[in-house]
């Protein structure tokens, strides 16, 4: 589903505990939170099915088990975008 009001969830990981919502909002503070990314280089991901199952959560909640291999995909995706890689890794 397509928003004319934009939607943004920041997610934490520490790369020990699960994910966590450590941002959210609609509208300008939403803008706000997706210029803030943007600012300090934090890679953004529009997903607009996974952004109706996050908006849902609240502030320091853990994702739900049932999407724990989207957002895994998700990390693994920024953490590529910003140069890191586990050790050993071969593309």
């Amino acid at each position: 589903m397509k928003h004319s009001t934009p939607i943004a969830v920041a997610l934490e990981y520490d790369g020990t505990n699960t994910p966590t919502v450590n941002a959210r909002g609609m509208g300008s503070v939403a803008e706000q939170i997706i210029e803030m990314a943007e600012q300090y280089g934090i890679p953004l991901q529009q997903d607009n099915e996974l952004i109706e199952v996050l908006s849902d959560l609240k502030l320091g909640d853990e994702i739900p088990e049932n999407l724990y291999k989207a957002i895994a995909e998700v990390i693994a995706f920024a953490y590529i975008l910003s140069g890191k890689f586990p050790k050993n890794w071969q593309p």
